[in-house]
């Protein structure tokens, strides 16, 4: 994962990048259990800070065909024309929330011009570094996408609790009911952000992303796409390897209900 320093520390830290001991967990409780688990790497980086990082390495490029990319149509709004930081000021002005000075993005890059992103998460700063929303982005394998934008309140935010009502399809082999209930350590050092899907008949899948700091150069981006040099087609055929295993299991196959929306 890539992490940008803060924008107050600009030319005071190297950029950072969280790789090879990222892991990816899915568990399924019921009606069998069902566990997958893979290794990635991701990026984490200030929206406002893109196009300095594309001219600080070579490896990586905003909006432009290099070994990493990263690309507006993949994220935000449909329109990607709107641009990343006014859609998320305007899911945060729907909560209450003001404009942050900081926006963090934790997501998979374009790896040689392919990517799917089932999650993509937003951490929302002020102007003293204080977390104040998180905005979590999901993707489906139909092409829809849909954002929950969430407050941080009360809290410690180097531990954040949060809970959202489902209200997304996501997998035709999990009810479009219940709610989500979210345990993130924002990126510092490590990362970890953890989601249980629950229903009225209790916990149905717990999902979870862990991940280390590691220095964000050219040489570190090459050493890890020679470790998971297919990593984002991995995460495409994964999620339909997965959902065969599903099948084979006997576990229901709900399909896409007609409800299913774009957002």
């Amino acid at each position: 994962m890539i992490l940008a320093p803060p924008t107050r520390d600009l030319g005071d830290s190297p950029w950072r990048i969280i790789v090879h001991h990222d892991a990816v967990v899915h568990v399924r409780q019921r009606p069998k259990r069902h566990r997958l688990s893979y290794r990635v790497f991701t990026l984490a980086l200030d929206i406002d800070r893109l196009d300095q990082i594309d001219r600080s390495l070579r490896l990586f490029g905003n909006e432009r065909g290099v070994l990493l990319s990263l690309r507006a149509s993949d994220h935000g709004p449909r329109d990607s024309s709107i641009g990343l930081r006014p859609w998320v000021e305007e899911l945060l002005q729907g909560i209450g929330q003001a404009a942050p000075a900081q926006i963090e993005m934790l997501t998979y890059p374009r790896l040689f011009g392919h990517v799917f992103n089932p999650l993509t998460v937003y951490f929302c700063r002020d102007a003293d570094r204080v977390l104040r929303a998180i905005v979590y982005e999901v993707h489906n394998t139909f092409g829809d996408r849909h954002a929950y934008a969430i407050p941080v309140t009360g809290q410690d935010d180097s531990l954040v609790m949060q809970h959202a009502e489902k209200r997304f399809f996501v997998s035709p082999f999990i009810e479009n009911e219940g709610d989500y209930r979210f345990r993130v350590r924002p990126p510092g050092e490590d990362v970890s952000v953890v989601i249980r899907h629950a229903t009225s008949e209790g916990p149905l899948l717990d999902a979870s992303f862990t991940g280390t700091r590691r220095p964000l150069t050219d040489r570190q981006i090459l050493a890890m796409v020679l470790r998971h040099p297919l990593m984002t087609h991995k995460v495409t055929l994964g999620i339909h390897w997965e959902a065969a295993r599903l099948w084979l299991k006997g576990i229901p196959f709900l399909g896409r209900p007609a409800s299913s929306w774009r957002a």
